[in-house]
């Protein structure tokens, strides 16, 4: 390696003689010889010193001076990377960037500055800057930056190797997912869809319970008429009733005018009642009427209104609970659950995820002219070892964050972030008895899993968190050290 005294800008490399940047943080198997690195400053020493550092590395290095000749030797030759100082004379490097940027100019580049500020941060990243370096800067600082950049560029092979593996999906298809419980699911909508039978689609928040009734609104009779929602959890009662039957001129105050309801606009076509589980037991009696007979009344109304409707509901409450419970009709029950789908929790799936990934990597693109972002096979394994409360949503926010995070390039796990107390909440009671699970394991469990519970309400506050659960602050923190949550 060539030894040279630091010039203005650049500062020597740490420890002593030639010893070697270490390699640690890189991929062992990493091979940069002959990788050829374009060095643009105006500032010959700088080029002369960086230049004899990484032709020792094995680079082969190209130089320039100005940003005009940056333009130059992009269009006589091939680049593997660029080293580009911002401010050099004719033209600077956000002006060199925003050229290559105008004509789709695919080189990597890692920006040199003495004056950083976070709009040029800001600029250089929009603009496609791979990333930036401070003078005086660090030799073996330079290194590493250059070494993640060609890591990054294995991972992209890593990452094609793997979307070659998934194969590609038809983008029509709104629900994703191949597994077992899927491949019911569909088994399920085929046969309801050709029906008018009315139909409840259970399941966890977030699982895709509104997609399925659009499938399978898609596929009836009722596909040439309208689609109309209700969420009755959005809509107090004395508001929901209006909503779902209308209301005649002057029935309350401020019914100025007559007023259609969601069953007669969904005439001929389908409704959705989503959240069913909310609505009050006197909705859900006039509800059941409709269901019976294919007619209601508006609001200060007398005459009935007969539909033909596709109707669809769904709940992530339990509602054979909620009828045991008093909080739910039993015959209205029935009436909806002619056919039930019940969608399962992503966590039941997880061999759905690498297919879920791809289909949110596309949908959320870092930017409208930008291809979709990749994700390494490693920060996939994270994806698939995650519980999901919040299932498949949760996956899609996750998906769509790191791709800011990553600026819509390579996905790794350090761009992966979750809630420090998003874990899994609950007790598998069915899986823990039949796996012979001794009964004081399974109360630790829950309590640990209660701890975990009392904290996410409390956002982190520990004391908060003790009164939830009704524990003395130092029996709280006590708890909190044997589950080794105290951190």
């Amino acid at each position: 390696m060539v030894k040279k005294q630091p010039v203005d800008g650049v500062a020597a490399k740490d420890g002593a003689g030639d010893t070697p940047v270490s390699g640690a943080e890189t991929t062992p198997a990493l091979d940069l010889r002959g990788k050829h690195i374009l060095i643009a400053d105006d500032e010959s020493g700088i080029r002369d010193f960086l230049r004899d550092f990484l032709e020792g590395e094995g680079f082969r290095i190209s130089e320039a001076e100005t940003g005009a000749q940056v333009l130059k030797a992009l269009a006589d030759g091939d680049y593997d990377l660029i080293m580009m100082d911002i401010r050099m004379p004719e033209m600077d490097g956000l002006a060199v960037l925003r050229e290559m940027h105008a004509k789709k100019t695919d080189v990597p580049i890692i920006l040199m500055t003495a004056h950083t500020s976070a709009t040029v941060a800001i600029q250089a990243t929009q603009l496609g800057a791979y990333d930036y370096i401070t003078k005086p800067f660090q030799l073996d600082a330079v290194l590493l930056t250059i070494q993640r950049y060609f890591e990054r560029q294995q991972l992209t092979r890593e990452v094609r190797n793997l979307r070659n593996q998934l194969g590609q999906r038809d983008p029509a298809e709104r629900i994703i997912g191949s597994s077992p419980a899927m491949q019911t699911i569909y088994k399920m909508i085929g046969r309801a869809a050709g029906t008018d039978a009315t139909i409840l689609v259970t399941g966890e928040t977030g699982t895709g319970k509104e997609l399925v009734a659009q499938t399978i609104h898609s596929n009836s009779q009722y596909r040439h008429g309208p689609m109309i929602k209700v969420n009755c959890a959005a809509l107090p009662e004395s508001l929901l009733e209006s909503e779902l039957f209308g209301h005649e001129k002057g029935s309350f105050t401020g019914a100025l005018t007559q007023r259609k309801g969601r069953f007669e606009m969904a005439h001929k076509g389908t409704i959705f009642l989503d959240e069913i589980g909310e609505m009050t037991l006197s909705t859900q009696r006039k509800l059941l009427r409709v269901l019976q007979e294919r007619e209601f009344e508006r609001v200060g109304g007398s005459l009935p209104i007969k539909v033909d409707v596709r109707v669809i509901a769904a709940t992530n409450r339990r509602l054979k609970e909620e009828v045991e419970a008093g909080r739910f009709r039993a015959d209205l029950y029935y009436r909806l659950a002619v056919i039930e789908v019940d969608m399962p929790p992503l966590r039941e799936r997880k061999e759905d995820i690498p297919f879920l990934v791809e289909h949110f990597l596309d949908k959320h693109r870092y930017s409208a002219t930008t291809p979709p972002a990749r994700i390494s096979e490693e920060a996939l394994v994270v994806l698939q070892g995650y519980d999901w409360l919040g299932n498949v949503r949760e996956l899609e926010n996750a998906i769509e964050r790191a791709v800011v995070m990553s600026q819509g390039s390579i996905i790794t796990s350090h761009h992966l972030l979750f809630s420090p107390y998003t874990e899994r909440k609950f007790l598998d009671l069915t899986r823990m008895v039949r796996e012979r699970i001794a009964l004081r394991d399974i109360l630790v469990e829950a309590e640990r899993l209660a701890l975990v519970e009392a904290l996410d309400q409390a956002r982190g506050d520990r004391s908060e968190a003790a009164k939830l659960l009704g524990v003395a602050r130092p029996e709280f923190y006590a708890k909190l050290k044997d589950y080794e949550l105290s951190s």
